[in-house]
């Protein structure tokens, strides 16, 4: 054989020797997968970081169009929570060990806050919360507002105080808030504003165990409390008050400091729509 055909079949050989390799090489891994936390039975702890994050200063705006932020957990707990669309985060915020926890709804998960606490000093009791960052596209000012949650909760979880979703503070300021206040398990909506305070509260009982969809709805001048989709109750508010203020969402409690309304029992589906 000549030389030069020795060459031109030595190079036949190497290239069919690199195509049978790619041809037995694995395909190619993306860089990062996305695993969603397993739904075995029990309880999946969460890491809860300490302190507050103060709303920034700047001018407090209304939102500019509609709004739609929705909260399942189904997806888990991660550092921080984003709403369905992957915005409007959260972050949990403890103190003196309070934490949250996963549980079981349907077929997905709610969160379940700390048992509601027996100590001698309230100062020395776990607390824990969501909390967002200042987000003035969920202030609604004067428009069509819906917001509430899905919860559960027993007799051993009422206090004088469970806030579940709230943003803002009644007192110098304006606020909308979804709570169950006092021991008789009443589960009420709050607008403030302009110094007034406005509830829409029934004679009915939600601290039975089984888990109840609260609605509240403020559309012009009148606020209504919905309960498993029924009209539960209903005040009038003036049309023209405006909710806006540089407090972020906040589920679970107004704070992590003492008095600050600690919700105890569990949580599921909080929602805020402006339109």
């Amino acid at each position: 054989m000549s030389r030069k055909r020795w060459w031109l079949a030595l190079a036949g050989l190497l290239v069919l020797v690199g195509t049978v390799a790619h041809a037995q090489r694995p395909s190619a891994q993306p860089a990062f997968a996305v695993v969603k936390p397993s739904l075995a039975p029990g309880l999946l702890p969460v890491r809860v970081p300490l302190g507050e994050s103060p709303a920034p200063p700047g001018p407090i705006r209304v939102a500019a169009g509609p709004v739609a932020v929705r909260y399942d957990f189904d997806g888990g707990v991660s550092q921080p929570i984003t709403d369905h669309l992957g915005r409007h985060e959260l972050r949990p915020l403890g103190q003196n060990g309070g934490s949250l926890r996963l549980v079981r709804q349907g077929d997905g998960l709610a969160l379940s806050y700390p048992d509601r606490c027996r100590l001698a000093r309230q100062r020395d009791c776990p607390r824990v919360i969501l909390e967002g960052s200042r987000d003035d596209s969920l202030n609604p000012g004067t428009r069509r507002l819906r917001y509430g949650a899905a919860v559960r909760m027993t007799y051993a979880d009422l206090a004088d105080g469970a806030n579940v979703v709230q943003k803002g503070y009644s007192v110098g300021g304006s606020q909308y808030k979804l709570q169950v206040d006092h021991r008789l398990g009443h589960p009420s909506c709050v607008i403030a504003g302009r110094g007034q305070i406005y509830r829409a509260e029934p004679s009915l009982d939600v601290a039975d165990g089984r888990w109840h969809n609260l609605a509240c709805v403020r559309s012009g001048n009148r606020l209504t409390l919905s309960v498993d989709g029924a009209v539960a109750a209903a005040v009038t508010v003036p049309a023209a008050l405006s909710i806006a203020n540089a407090e972020p969402l906040r589920v679970g409690g107004k704070g992590t400091s003492k008095s600050n309304d600690q919700f105890a029992g569990e949580i599921d589906n909080v929602f805020v729509t402006i339109s």
